[in-house]
């Protein structure tokens, strides 16, 4: 199996649901709805999740497919077009968690416009001379490890895990920031490093691009109430943090 295909899923792991807004924490290789660039997939969060609480559901936002985490609907029009709203003025905050070549410093900003990336499929009528748009991301090192193994060039491997806030919301944003830093994700196979996604096939099995989105904050749209939904990382990704020796430092998140 590669890192754009995950097992059949006929349940989801749903972490909130109320009467306006139900929240899944979204296996890594599951689209969220039906795309023309994965022509071939018959399986979607969106029907998958319809089905299993037998109620229409609106998505709020977008995850890569090959990203886990939180994914957040709407259970009626009115409260999508209110999160809706609210999404697009940024008055929610979204924390990722990722595993990246090298060491990264121990916090910073990345400020660094990204041009639009465009889908040859999907995108055909879409402007090709469009500016770059504003992109931010606020990362911090939660740990490290050096591996006695030689990756590329080097004769051991170092690796992070960090802590990503993007605060805009572009295309890829966090895959093309790391990668813009030197540190790109493992397991990217669009924006990151062969070498080092190969060695974690063969070394960990692992065959995922270690990214989650772990914990959405907003307030509510019907009841203004302050909400925090966190998703655990699973499969491959708990795994391999627990094979780095991480688990203690991933205790320590907040």
């Amino acid at each position: 199996m590669n890192s754009t295909e995950c097992e059949p899923v006929d349940r989801l792991d749903i972490i909130y649901h109320d009467d306006w807004l139900v929240a899944i924490n979204k296996p890594a290789g599951l689209l969220v709805h039906r795309s023309m660039i994965d022509r071939h997939e018959t399986r979607f969060a969106m029907q998958v999740l319809r089905d299993q609480i037998g109620q229409h559901v609106y998505p709020l936002h977008r995850l890569d497919k090959p990203t886990s985490g939180v994914l957040l609907f709407a259970l009626s029009a009115e409260t999508a077009r209110k999160m809706g709203d609210a999404l697009a003025a940024r008055e929610t905050e979204k924390t990722y968690l990722a595993i990246v070549r090298g060491f990264t410093d121990e916090a910073g900003v990345i400020d660094y416009a990204l041009k639009e990336e465009l889908d040859k499929k999907s995108d055909q009528k879409a402007s090709r001379d469009k500016a770059a748009q504003e992109a931010v991301t606020e990362f911090r090192r939660v740990a490290t490890v050096e591996l006695p193994y030689p990756v590329g060039r080097y004769q051991s491997a170092r690796y992070s895990l960090v802590q990503l806030e993007p605060k805009t919301g572009r295309k890829h944003q966090l895959r093309r920031h790391m990668k813009h830093i030197f540190h790109p994700i493992v397991g990217d196979t669009t924006h990151g490093d062969g070498k080092q996604n190969q060695f974690f096939r063969d070394f960990f099995s692992c065959n995922r691009m270690l990214l989650a989105a772990v914990k959405l904050e907003f307030r509510h749209p019907e009841t203004s109430r302050s909400i925090v939904i966190r998703a655990p990382i699973t499969d491959e990704f708990a795994r391999v943090v627990r094979d780095m020796g991480w688990d203690e430092a991933l205790a320590g998140l907040a």
